[in-house]
């Protein structure tokens, strides 16, 4: 299993990065992850002037910006924007940042279809080099479960799986209850994008996602999708984020299969959350054993350096393209799209006679 490389490659000469938006996955990964990757945050804005002034003095940045804008004036192309804030807010925020700047946008690329459409017009016409903070498929564990399939050690595939029967305490979120869309949205969305990193994009979706008693007052914490995939691919999701009955029998994970062999991809984060647990790959050639995969990092925090490193490499002309790109990330809001989609549509109806 040598070889395998795990870890977006670092930027030889980081442009500074400036946040937009001070919330707490700012606080609690994106900080964190640049950090350790030893990328450089030279200040922050957020509409709650307090609440930037906190993050700033909490992580010794040394500019507060009043505003987007007043951050583009002062830096234009030489630093890079972190844009996390809420979906509805991104639209407003793009015209104010630098022609031809790199910028990272916190997923998702909007609240649906229609407005990632809106985002990538102004990428396009401002020559943006953005991407979106779709960090899965950044993960270690699944950068390494990429090349594994593309190295062909796992044969054709014949099947990729994402199935979650965890405890999700919903209660911690309050600011989704009053979503309409919100499974799918926040959460599945990561597993969509990834399988599409993985093996590519279905050609159709059936969807169902519903509520659950045990999370009352969310929309949806309950999933299941089949993704519409040319044979002999077979493609499918299954989420229940309900599951009160203890560690022994829960689980999250991904399942590969081709004709040679098969990979699983343990999700940590997701058991007792927010804790988690260590995330694992194990592959497994056929009538062999299963051998672990060594991990350089887990999801959460060292899947966050990636986007960044990547936004910061296509600016110094280091990469050739955004793994997570807008015109990529276009793709995986029309999946989402898709699925809610498919699961507003009837079912076929059972003969009763």
């Amino acid at each position: 299993m040598s070889g395998i490389v795990q870890d977006w490659p670092a930027p030889s000469a980081p442009r500074p990065i400036i946040i937009v938006g001070s919330g707490g996955i700012v606080r609690d990964a994106h900080l964190p992850a640049y950090g350790k990757a030893g990328l450089s945050v030279v200040g922050c804005t957020d509409l709650d002037a307090a609440r930037a002034q906190s993050l700033a003095s909490d992580f010794g940045l040394p500019h507060v910006f009043p505003t987007a804008a007043a951050a583009a004036a002062e830096f234009g192309t030489d630093a890079i924007y972190d844009i996390a804030v809420p979906p509805q807010a991104i639209r407003s925020i793009l015209p104010v940042l630098p022609d031809g700047a790199g910028v990272l946008i916190q997923k998702p690329m909007g609240s649906n279809l229609a407005e990632a459409r809106e985002i990538r017009a102004i990428c396009r016409d401002k020559a943006l080099k953005a991407a979106v903070n779709f960090q899965l498929r950044f993960s270690p564990m699944m950068m390494a479960a990429r090349q594994i399939i593309r190295s062909g050690e796992l044969g054709e595939m014949l099947e990729v799986e994402v199935h979650l029967n965890i405890y999700t305490p919903w209660q911690i979120f309050p600011f989704l209850i009053p979503m309409k869309r919100v499974e799918i949205a926040v959460h599945s969305i990561h597993y969509l994008d990834t399988i599409r990193a993985l093996v590519g994009s279905p050609a159709g979706v059936f969807a169902r996602t519903i509520g659950d008693p045990r999370a009352a007052g969310f929309a949806q914490t309950r999933t299941s999708v089949i993704l519409d995939y040319p044979e002999p691919l077979r493609g499918l999701m299954t989420i229940n984020h309900n599951h009160q009955c203890g560690r022994k029998f829960q689980s999250a994970w991904f399942r590969l299969e081709g004709t040679k062999g098969a990979a699983m991809v343990k999700l940590g984060v997701d058991y007792d959350y927010p804790n988690g647990e260590d995330d694992e790959l194990w592959v497994c050639a056929n009538g062999g054993e299963w051998r672990q995969v060594d991990l350089t990092g887990s999801w959460f925090i060292d899947a966050f350096m990636g986007p960044m490193r990547n936004v910061q490499r296509v600016m110094a002309g280091e990469d050739e393209t955004l793994f997570s790109g807008v015109e990529d990330a276009f793709h995986t809001m029309a999946l989402v799209e898709a699925c809610f989609e498919a699961a507003a549509a009837p079912a076929i109806p059972v003969s009763q006679d």
